[in-house]
């Protein structure tokens, strides 16, 4: 009997709920812990930057019209095909050095987390939202509302947990995100594109661009179409002329634990929004 080949996979960047090659046609290598190659991994571009912006953009507008619990429901499905394919998930945290009962642990905590934040859709608003006090005969509102589109720096380490952590927070309100998955270990960002893909999550809500996060960050915080970024697996010490990307067009800055679970992580990406109403009309 003829010896099976390995099929050798190339993992291609996320983008409006397809896989595209990068416009580059750039490539990267990823090992095993003992050096063997794992996969060939697209390497995005300035270009597939745009285009998974223009994506975000585009499906926003349609992800936060839906009702919070329909956003529930769609989030709790990702952890479904999530527990789906734990084996797998767990083999690729395995194959990056990471010990199997720490992996198994590790993705059991990933798909606890979207499950945590999906049940937070229908109940946020009422959480941070409130009825204002007010002299007059008027009712006053407060009530959160997304900021739009987010960017999303993946922690540049194997940690699937690290990645819901940040990433589910920003779509429960009704934000579209961008992500920027690390060279260093984008495995676990790169597999939950497939999920994205495979669960009820709309093109374009959730766009992963892997390759070399330094060289699209500053491209990121100066698109005049991103709402704002989430530096949290971004390094400590990024340069200020970088930052002042994002200052040049009054773009919101979120820096957190990497796997932070909090409410107030959801408030980050949220803007408040007031509304005053006569009474009886």
């Amino acid at each position: 009997m003829v010896e099976r080949l390995d099929v050798q996979k190339t993992y291609k960047l996320f983008i409006g709920g397809a896989f595209p090659r990068s416009e580059s046609g750039r490539t990267f290598a990823v090992n095993d812990a003992d050096g063997s190659l794992i996969a060939n991994v697209a390497w995005a571009s300035r270009k597939d930057l745009r285009e998974a912006v223009r994506a975000a953009r585009s499906a926003q507008s349609g992800w936060a019209g839906r009702t919070a619990y329909n956003r529930g429901q769609i989030l709790y499905r990702v952890a479904e095909v999530m527990e789906g394919r734990r084996t797998q998930f767990v083999e690729e945290l395995r194959h990056c050095g990471v010990d199997a009962r720490k992996a198994r642990r590790e993705v059991d905590k990933a798909i606890d987390r979207w499950v945590w934040y999906a049940g937070w859709c229908d109940k946020f608003q009422h959480v941070a939202g409130t009825v204002n006090p007010v002299a007059g005969p008027y009712f006053n509102f407060t009530f959160p509302e997304p900021t739009g589109v987010v960017g999303v720096v993946s922690p540049d380490s194997p940690s699937l947990l690290g990645l819901a952590s940040r990433l589910a927070p920003a779509l429960v309100s009704g934000n579209t995100a961008i992500v920027l998955a690390g060279q260093s270990s984008p495995l676990a960002a790169v597999a939950m594109a497939e999920v994205f893909a495979t669960s009820d999550v709309p093109g374009g809500v959730v766009n992963i661009l892997t390759g070399d996060s330094s060289e699209l960050l500053p491209w990121l915080l100066g698109h005049r179409d991103v709402n704002a970024v989430d530096l949290t697996g971004a390094p400590q010490d990024l340069d200020p002329d970088v930052i002042a990307e994002a200052a040049d067009n009054v773009k919101r800055l979120v820096r957190g634990e990497a796997d932070e679970q909090s409410p107030y992580v959801i408030a980050d990406f949220c803007e408040m929004k007031t509304v005053w109403h006569p009474l009886g009309r």
